[in-house]
């Protein structure tokens, strides 16, 4: 009689175990054991590790599987148990890891793959291959393609949330925190009259009483600063949306800035070509948003503008705006506002322009870059890896529940009839603007060091972005290049390993439509593109996501410093605004505090928070899991790094402290 010992291992998440029946089997080379009933409901409970005996008449030789039952008869009423992992301790005192991570009901039956992580090649059982090959086929029946719209990404085809499998779920704990988070921003909102009001601001200081639940110590700066010139520059390298600010060695024949107009706001006895030169001329083009279709506020067409600001770094280091064009097209209706107009024509200005990238940062830089991608990402790993793939185990940590927020977000967020459909790009605008921002997409962009140098941005002094970018960047691709090349020795076993080439194919047709001009590779050749662009994809669905998505609170709710809505459309002459104007083309009370909690909602930290690096044991190789380790130190020395500087700094940037970078776009 051969003896196997069991460690059983149920998740620590809420409601986890289970009472019900439970029976497992172990597959080897040599045949099966016993179907073994594990103890019922005394072992399988929340966090608790039990450890259990299977018997087989003989040793089972190379374990290929282990397959775990819930009992289909169970009296009582079905209650869902998450497995975590199974260790098996064979007779020859050889240990099997066998990861699970899966939620099973009554009468599921799940087959485990145990041991090294393997390529397709690398199964010589036919037993092996074939579970392997059923796998991927169940997977790609669970999780098809849909056309969202043509011109846009694919997307999952599962439109209601309850539909999705349970491991894609939010945990109980997230899921309820969110509900009561929702609740209590409506009923206070409710409670203050303001939730269905139409009315007006009358002053800025009503602003600051929207809602206190909806607050933070910068976001409190935010509403002293915003009206400074040195602010509204500042964000473009460190607010919400990093990513639009480029150098700019030749000014635009549609921006006719003239060395008259700036002279005043620049060093003595300089002019713009000579800056522009010496590359402190900086250009925010916002020509993706024009001629969008105009929304309809209170019964009127209000245009969406689509503005250019030109902007210099000061001999003090200081980057400040020179020029603000609200169109794209010169003309008298489209004047250049410059810092020394009228404070309120100034003020406007600026307003339009964060409007613009306040709306930009939503549904470009957040949604499309980051929720959408993550999405593509999230699905090509699921259809075209099992979860015996390297890849798989590396990956499916850094797409946790990202189909289920952005299944979510299409119910309720975006699209017609949904809340952005609300803002100054309505439904009708956000199809032609997400198609231009994918076709504008590029794997350069999606990689910080190629980025920052695309832009010419590697030398403008406090871009924290950027220096924190880089650093995380390097981190994760040192951890990358280890495990890779731990897989994958030599080009040729990139090359050979037919699920990788497939899972590169759907990203590139699926998610960026076959274009070949997106930079993004169809297949992969050697180790060193694997390992780039493995990087890219965890950086993608991890950092990138927390600069967008930590920043809203902070700097968004302040509203003059992010409205989603105006009401009037951009000024057309100068000289003849006044402050009411400008209180009376901010959104409304009621869209600008339902505003306000939707940030409140997306930036904060939830209870299953789970920090970059971070990673459910899937590799049971040692040298992997010393790797990981080594990965975890190296990002506590960049947090504390971060923090250090932090403490130096007014505005500290917190967004890429990786204590605060969530492993996937979660939320």
């Amino acid at each position: 009689m051969a003896e196997y010992t069991l460690t059983v291992t149920t998740g620590n998440m809420l409601h986890a175990g289970t009472f019900d029946n439970v029976f497992v089997t172990l597959l080897g080379e040599e045949g099966r054991s016993n179907r073994t009933q594990l103890t019922n409901g005394v072992s399988l409970v929340n966090e608790k590790v039990g450890i259990f005996s299977v018997t087989s008449a003989f040793t089972l030789g190379f374990l290929l599987l282990l397959q775990v039952e819930k009992d289909p008869f169970h009296e009582f009423d079905d209650k869902a148990w998450f497995c975590s992992t199974i260790s098996v301790r064979t007779p020859e005192d050889d240990d099997v890891f066998f990861p699970c991570y899966k939620w099973l009901s009554r009468g599921d039956l799940v087959l485990l793959r145990g041991g090294r992580a393997t390529k397709a090649f690398e199964d010589f059982y036919p037993r092996l291959e074939d579970q392997r090959k059923k796998e991927l086929v169940q997977q790609k029946l669970t999780y098809k393609w849909d056309e969202y719209a043509e011109g846009l990404a694919y997307v999952l085809s599962i439109k209601d949330v309850n539909s999705l499998p349970p491991e894609a779920h939010f945990s109980f704990l997230k899921a309820r925190e969110l509900e009561y988070r929702i609740q209590f921003a409506t009923d206070e909102l409710a409670e203050t009259g303001i939730l269905y009001t139409t009315a007006r601001w009358e002053n800025f200081e009503d602003m600051k009483n929207v809602s206190w639940f909806a607050k933070s110590t910068l976001a409190e700066t935010v509403s002293q600063l915003w009206k400074n010139d040195d602010f509204f520059a500042y964000q473009f390298l460190n607010g919400v949306n990093s990513y639009v600010i480029r150098r700019c060695s030749k000014l635009p024949s549609k921006f006719p800035v003239t060395d008259e107009m700036v002279k005043p706001f620049m060093a003595k006895w300089t002019n713009l070509a000579e800056e522009m030169e010496n590359g402190n001329i900086f250009i925010v083009d916002y020509k993706i948003m024009e001629d969008l279709p105009p929304t309809v506020t209170d019964g009127m067409q209000v245009p969406l503008s689509a503005p250019i600001c030109l902007l210099y770094m000061t001999p003090e280091k200081k980057l400040l705006p020179l020029a603000i064009q609200l169109g794209q097209q010169p003309s008298k209706d489209n004047p250049i506002f410059l810092p020394s107009d009228s404070e309120v024509d100034w003020l406007l200005a600026k307003l339009h322009v964060r409007h613009v990238d306040t709306l930009y940062s939503m549904l470009v830089t957040h949604l499309q870059t980051t929720h959408l991608v993550a999405e593509v990402f999230a699905m090509v790993t699921l259809r075209n890896l099992p979860t015996i793939h390297p890849l798989y185990k590396l990956l499916t940590p850094h797409h946790q529940s990202t189909l289920f927020i952005n299944t979510v977000a299409r119910a309720v967020l975006y699209g017609p009839g949904r809340f952005l459909d609300n803002s100054s790009i309505s439904a009708e605008g956000q199809l032609p603007l997400l198609r231009r921002a994918l076709a504008q997409l590029t794997y350069v962009s999606l990689c910080p060091p190629d980025d920052i140098v695309a832009r010419g941005l590697e030398s403008i002094p406090n871009f924290y972005y950027r220096d924190d970018a880089l650093r995380l960047w390097n981190v994760i691709n040192s951890f990358v290049e280890a495990v890779v090349a731990y897989y994958y020795p030599l080009d040729i076993e990139v090359s050979a390993d037919s699920e990788l080439q497939q899972w590169v194919n759907e990203i590139f047709n699926y998610g960026f439509l076959g274009n070949p001009a997106s930079g993004f590779p169809s297949s992969i050749q050697n180790v060193e593109e694997l390992i780039k662009f493995v990087t890219m994809l965890i950086f993608t669905t991890s950092a990138r996501h927390s600069s967008v998505n930590r920043a809203q609170l902070d700097f968004l709710s302040w509203i003059p410093n992010g409205p989603m809505l105006l009401h009037l459309a951009p000024p057309t002459v100068k000289g003849t605004a006044t402050m009411d104007d400008l209180l009376m083309t901010l959104p409304n009370k009621s869209f600008a505090s339902i505003t306000l909690a939707l940030n409140w909602f997306l930036s904060e930290k939830y209870e299953d928070f789970v920090p970059l690096g971070q990673y459910p044991q899937r590799f049971s190789e040692p040298a992997v899991l010393r790797m990981i380790e080594d990965f975890q130190a190296e990002l506590s020395t960049i947090s504390r790094a971060i923090e250090k500087r932090n403490e130096e700094l007014q505005l500290p940037y917190l967004y890429l402290n990786p204590k605060e970078i969530e492993n996937s776009a979660t939320i």
